[in-house]
């Protein structure tokens, strides 16, 4: 289990609504990483962790634990040109950890939502977990970075079809990817698409920020009439 506080950035940053000496200002360099994290919500047994796994370290197994609270994982990725470092939080789903998880979600910049296409239930608590995440980040965006997957399509009992999701994302304005962590079949894209949107986010913010910091200098000022 996960300490809420845990893998919380330790300096101020422009993107989590707090303030930063301009000497401090984290200056995009194509050189140098730009951290990410990135936050896996859904119901139990949806094949978070299997995901996690697939992409981090390329490996499936079948008998993962339950997840308790989160358990993190890194991954260095290259979007657009920009070294990224992803934390990845992979969360538990049990209803009775939601308010837990829920402490998760500060410092987030992208949200991959998860269901099981084998699963209806997982698929008609989308909003729920979508709508109690949009909540809990400060300040609430509706556009903030988001992707959902619909996971083990490798498995023949589907209960939700790719028409019914596509159409739900599509309302929302959220990407949509079929995946399979078991045969690996769109998990990087997926991840890479997110870190893309959450990447774009964070250099409007920084950008906005140098502007908003720019004041004008004392010689700059208007200079007073004498009598």
């Amino acid at each position: 289990m996960v300490n809420p506080s845990a893998g919380q950035e330790k300096n101020e940053s422009p993107r989590n609504g707090r303030m930063m000496n301009h000497h401090t200002v984290p200056f995009m360099n194509s050189s140098k990483n730009v951290d990410l994290k990135i936050i896996i919500i859904g119901a139990l047994g949806v094949g978070k962790t299997s995901l996690l796994h697939q992409f981090v370290h390329k490996t499936f197994h079948e008998d993962y634990r339950t997840t308790l609270g989160a358990s993190i994982l890194s991954k260095h990725i290259m979007v657009d040109n920009t070294p990224l470092k992803l934390q990845i939080w992979d969360t538990g789903g049990q209803e009775r950890f939601r308010s837990m998880v829920s402490t998760f979600y500060k410092g987030s910049d992208g949200c991959m939502l998860t269901f099981d296409v084998t699963d209806l239930e997982s698929f008609e608590a989308l909003d729920d977990w979508r709508e109690d995440f949009l909540e809990k980040i400060i300040p609430t965006e509706q556009g903030f970075p988001m992707v959902v997957l619909g996971n083990k399509i490798d498995l023949n009992e589907r209960q939700v079809s790719k028409e019914t999701a596509s159409f739900w994302c599509k309302e929302k304005d959220i990407p949509y990817f079929e995946v399979s962590a078991k045969n690996d079949i769109n998990v990087v894209q997926a991840f890479e698409t997110l870190a893309r949107q959450a990447l774009s986010r964070y250099q409007e913010i920084l950008e906005n920020y140098l502007t908003d910091s720019i004041k004008l200098t004392p010689d700059d000022q208007p200079k007073k009439k004498c009598c």
